[in-house]
């Protein structure tokens, strides 16, 4: 039984989690993230470079070599012919040694008879033997080339045959250690050169990350001083680039935060006096509801009381008859007066036929209780809105026109009421004394223009005053 699967399965499982990948890159700092793209890019753009570099550069290199080791052969082969013809072997010798000055990779040169006797060689401590089988030239008496690694490195060598290898064979060996000297050469000028970039992109990318996290990290600074609630803190305009456009950009956010914080805290003071106002305006309207049912309705049953006791003392009919008459005067009046303090504390009419109705009737009432002002009232809806919309717009359109009333000195009060697709616009209009109605909403005493700007903001609609010497127009607009 083979014991392999049972020892592979307790080798350890190595998995690669991208998570783990993102989390070890993206807690990096941006100055490194930088510098190590740069480093890679030019660490592996010049080891590329420089291998392809290396690599054509050699490949021509080896290229000319085989075609000078060609033509030094095909040439001392023709040249050799005349000596060889001639026995003169001192010609040859010069021969070969002239071949070998003139051409600096060539390391050695020989004569050889068709009997495979050497004639003559530039050797200088005596010929090696094992080179005359090394390499012959082939049946169709071209040059053969063979390539083999010696003490002096690679050698190319080259045989050809002299007169067409009835005069014997020459051979030439062509080494490659030069020609492997420039490549090397060549190739330490190329690291050298990607060393000096990858130095000169460090720099670089430091300058760069330098330029780009200053501004970054300032922002980080500044962020987090917002965050602990400094508003007065600005980002600096470092450039008109994008990391400008970004720090342009946070400091009007703050500056809005800033103005919407204020608006909030002038909003929540007014609202803390709005609400105190109104707990005192609840107060005092339940002590004058109190006053007057104590007043008015109360004397009035005390008087009715009293004149049914009076009633039932006297004898004669006619003077029963002035007295019941008087005292249904008294009911009458009292039941008026108890109808329109109900009206001033809900106008049942608004619940029953509805705003339009309510806000007519509520001109004519004030009519009666500011007599010098003309009221014109005109609401064109075309259907009855929410029970909370149609008591805020009757709430608002009520303080307009009773800060009109007590205030303006005007002389006509115009209310419009229309609605215009799924809104409803109302315009309550004087031609009395204005007012700045931007010093009004800071001013807390002013619980009215509060207390309207409240109502409509609850429904989600808005108001606009607008005031001046020819009066004053309140504009209110609010979602159905």
């Amino acid at each position: 039984m083979s014991i392999f699967p049972s020892r592979l399965s307790e080798l350890p499982r190595w998995t690669v989690n991208p998570n783990n990948w993102w989390a070890l890159v993206s807690g990096v700092s941006v100055r490194t993230k930088i510098l190590g793209i740069v480093l890679t890019l030019t660490v592996i753009s010049g080891l590329g470079i420089t291998w392809q570099v290396r690599s054509a550069t050699r490949a021509t290199l080896m290229g000319e070599l085989e075609n000078r080791g060609r033509s030094v052969a095909r040439d001392l082969a023709t040249r050799s012919v005349d000596p060889i013809l001639l026995n003169d072997t001192f010609a040859l010798h010069e021969l070969l040694v002239d071949t070998l000055d003139n051409h600096p990779d060539a390391v050695y040169a020989f004569v050889i008879n068709p009997q495979g006797e050497i004639l003559a060689h530039t050797f200088q401590g005596g010929f090696p033997t094992a080179l005359i089988s090394l390499n012959a030239p082939n049946d169709d008496n071209s040059i053969h080339q063979k390539i083999y690694n010696s003490n002096e490195g690679i050698i190319h060598d080259f045989a050809a045959p002299i007169f067409d290898a009835r005069a014997g064979m020459v051979r030439v060996g062509m080494s490659e250690t030069r020609l492997q000297n420039v490549v090397n050469m060549l190739t330490s000028q190329l690291l050298l050169t990607t060393l000096l970039v990858a130095v000169f992109g460090i720099v670089a990318a430091s300058l760069l990350t330098w330029i780009l996290s200053r501004p970054i990290l300032e922002l980080v600074e500044t962020t987090r001083r917002v965050g602990q609630g400094d508003l007065s803190v600005r980002a600096s305009h470092w450039a008109d680039d994008e990391i400008g456009a970004l720090g342009d950009a946070f400091n009007q956010m703050v500056a809005d935060l800033k103005t919407s914080r204020a608006a909030i805290a002038e909003k929540e003071t007014a609202r803390t006096h709005l609400l105190a106002k109104l707990i005192d305006a609840q107060e005092d309207e339940r002590h004058r509801i109190a006053r007057e049912l104590h007043d008015g309705v109360g004397q009035a049953l005390t008087s009715i009381m009293v004149g049914l006791k009076i009633l039932n003392q006297l004898e004669h009919d006619d003077a029963k008859s002035i007295k019941r008459a008087e005292l249904r005067q008294i009911a009458s009046e009292t039941l008026d007066h108890v109808r329109l303090l109900s009206r001033q504390l809900r106008p049942s009419v608004l619940d029953d036929l509805g705003l339009s109705v309510a806000l007519e009737r509520y001109g004519n009432e004030f009519s009666k209780l500011y007599p010098q002002i003309t009221v014109d009232v005109h609401c064109s809806l075309t259907a009855r809105l929410s029970r909370t919309t149609e008591t805020s717009l009757y709430r608002i359109v009520q303080e307009a026109m009773t800060n009109a009333g007590r205030h303006s000195d005007a002389q006509t009060i115009s209310v419009l009421l229309s609605q215009r697709g799924n809104r409803v616009q109302a315009i309550v209009e004087d031609d009395g004394r204005g007012f700045d109605p931007s010093t009004a909403r800071t001013n807390h005493n002013s619980i009215g223009l509060h207390s309207m700007a409240e109502r409509a903001e609850l429904l989600g609609g808005k108001i606009a005053i607008e005031s001046g010497n020819n009066g004053t127009t309140v504009y209110i607009e609010v979602p159905i």
